[in-house]
């Protein structure tokens, strides 16, 4: 296979400014695509990760579009498409956390908000592509999703709801698009090592960072973005020719204390 499988295709990864977006943003660029991604308000994150796939010799650009912004995302479908083409791969990874509360206590507001970015917004940005990915013969979705949804742990129903939903939305997805040559995937990862984790460390584990986990997890290490990059890689790639509707858990091979 060639060391650029992704050369001429067009790859739009929401959230890829920082953490884990921007691990996914620099392999799909490593491996030949065209990378637009999104994010919410740190134009500096982006700059610096669109920077660096151009000074590889890739193509990148960068678009502020807010997931839950309707308009804003529709304006960056539309750039996107005049500046580098349609995408025929769209990653979906732009999330938020919820405040960590219980079902009686959380904020009925936040039920809300987390169900329309990391369930709505996927949907919303995917009926306004889906016409060209149809067209484009060979197309991919990748949805991030959690480990979350596997143990349910309380404290989280706002979060777990949304990326349930999430994953809903992809396995009915796989079912309708496969007749067009559309793969719809989900990657499930367990806590990373990136800032979006060091704060649910500390919110957890007030004594204790990210980097102090280390040793307790499988392999010695916390899950990097590159791990669950490489799988987002391997799902839009020539190699995988025939999994859709499916979801691959990265996770070391079982939740580690303490925050499983």
């Amino acid at each position: 296979m060639s060391d650029r499988p992704l050369a001429g295709r067009v790859a739009l990864v929401t959230g890829g400014s920082r953490g884990l977006g921007a691990g996914i943003s620099r392999r799909l660029a490593a491996d030949g695509a065209a990378v637009a991604l999104s994010y919410r308000r740190d134009r500096e994150a982006a700059a610096e990760v669109v920077e660096e796939i151009r000074g590889r010799g890739g193509v990148a650009h960068g678009y502020c579009a807010p997931v839950d912004d309707v308009d804003a995302v529709m304006e960056m479908v539309a750039a996107v498409r005049l500046d580098i083409g349609p995408p025929d791969i769209v990653v979906s990874n732009a999330g938020i956390a919820s405040r960590g509360l219980s079902v009686k206590d959380a904020d009925p507001a936040e039920f809300h908000r987390l169900m329309n970015v990391h369930a709505f917004a996927p949907a919303r940005l995917l009926q306004s592509l889906l016409p060209d990915m149809r067209r484009a013969g060979r197309s991919d979705v990748v949805l991030i999703s959690s480990v979350a949804t596997d143990g349910y742990p309380a404290m989280s129903a706002p979060y777990t709801m949304a990326k349930a939903a999430l994953e809903a939305l992809g396995h009915t997805l796989a079912r309708e698009e496969r007749e067009y040559g559309v793969r719809v995937n989900i990657v499930a990862p367990g806590l990373l090592d990136t800032p979006m984790g060091e704060k649910l460390v500390r919110a957890v584990r007030t004594d204790q960072t990210l980097q102090d986990l280390h040793s307790s997890y499988p392999f010695g290490r916390v899950c990097q973005p590159e791990d669950v990059a490489n799988v987002v890689a391997f799902l839009c790639s020539p190699l995988n020719g025939y999994m859709t509707g499916q979801r691959i858990t990265v996770d070391g091979g079982g939740h580690a204390p303490p925050l499983a």
